[in-house]
């Protein structure tokens, strides 16, 4: 591709390479519209003799097909593109999920001239027909090799460059741990915020127990909602979990669980416990959850949802952007 000045008539067919204004400073003509019969009469009209137009050449792709079939590599399950207009297409979430991003095949596409492509954040919570990411050519073609190599790349990826993972509709059971004193203000304090992000996120909440703040007391509670078919447990109370020996982490392991991690390098939510009873996810919140301000069950809730084994390193790389 190469940029000339043309006589109008000469133009016919190449791609105009500036905004044209008329008299009353309307746009007459957009930068990048390949100059039709109909367009001469206008640029006529103008009072123009010539115009700045940009001349593809062989193995030039026109950016508009470009950007469409870098959107047709780069798609993963359930994202659909949309149609390309002006050099951009955009990636649009088919279900509520979590966003999955290849990102290093991510940069590796960038780094070609010409061609950019911008993600929401791996592991972001997306609706269903929201935007996930968006393909811009910044010229107004781009060379054929230059996109074989990026369509290369992102095929490359197991699950494209941008995918994602559906959120299950789950029966999440809920531990409430504290004094018999405290138990009205415990489940009027924590159980409203912890529910109401269970059924904004398409799952139920199964079921409610209370345990006194004694090791045993959980363990039996734990497996009582294992027992009721919970496919997820959330436990949460009067005090935040303070150590690993402390009573829910002793309750998860004498229920047979074992302790995942403990603590959190994300603020607000930095005592937070996750526990598996064999493969059944026990997040333990800490007292933000109270809040419907973002904290870090907010983080981690819809990727228990999806169905992802969350490990101690998923919560050791939220530091990276854990100040919330």
């Amino acid at each position: 591709m190469y940029q000339t000045i043309l006589a109008v008539d000469a133009a016919l067919g190449h791609i105009l390479r500036h905004n044209l204004s008329s008299a009353d400073g309307r746009k007459a003509l957009p930068k990048g519209r390949r100059l039709r019969a109909e367009d001469v009469q206008v640029l006529r009209e103008l009072g123009l003799d010539h115009v700045r137009v940009a001349v593809l050449e062989a193995g030039d792709v026109h950016e508009d097909e470009a950007a469409s079939r870098l959107a047709a590599a780069v798609c993963g399950g359930e994202v659909l593109a949309s149609d390309a207009s002006h050099s951009r297409v955009n990636l649009l979430a088919q279900a509520d999920g979590i966003v999955q991003v290849d990102v290093e095949a991510l940069l590796a596409i960038n780094a070609i001239e010409g061609l950019t492509i911008a993600t929401l954040a791996h592991n972001s919570l997306v609706r269903m027909h929201k935007r996930v990411a968006t393909i811009k050519i910044i010229p107004f073609a781009v060379r054929e090799a230059d996109l074989v190599q990026a369509e290369a790349i992102a095929r490359a990826a197991a699950h494209g460059i941008v995918a994602i993972h559906p959120l299950r509709s789950l029966r999440v059971g809920v531990l409430l741990v504290g004094s018999a004193a405290a138990r009205t203000r415990i489940e009027h304090g924590v159980l409203p915020a912890i529910e109401s992000r269970v059924v904004e996120l398409g799952s139920v909440l199964l079921a409610v127990r209370f345990a006194t703040a004694d090791e045993h007391d959980i363990a039996e509670a734990l497996g009582d909602l294992a027992a009721s078919g919970a496919e997820l447990i959330i436990a949460a109370g009067e005090t935040s979990i303070m150590d690993r020996d402390d009573v829910t982490p002793q309750g998860v392991q004498l229920a047979g669980g074992r302790i995942e991690h403990y603590g959190a390098p994300v603020e607000p939510g930095n005592l937070l416990l996750l526990g598996y009873l064999g493969e059944l996810p026990v997040l333990g919140a800490p007292g933000c959850v109270r809040s419907r301000a973002t904290n870090i069950v907010d983080l981690l809730l819809p990727r228990l949802l999806a169905g992802e084994h969350l490990t101690s390193r998923d919560i050791i790389l939220l530091g990276h952007g854990g100040l919330l």
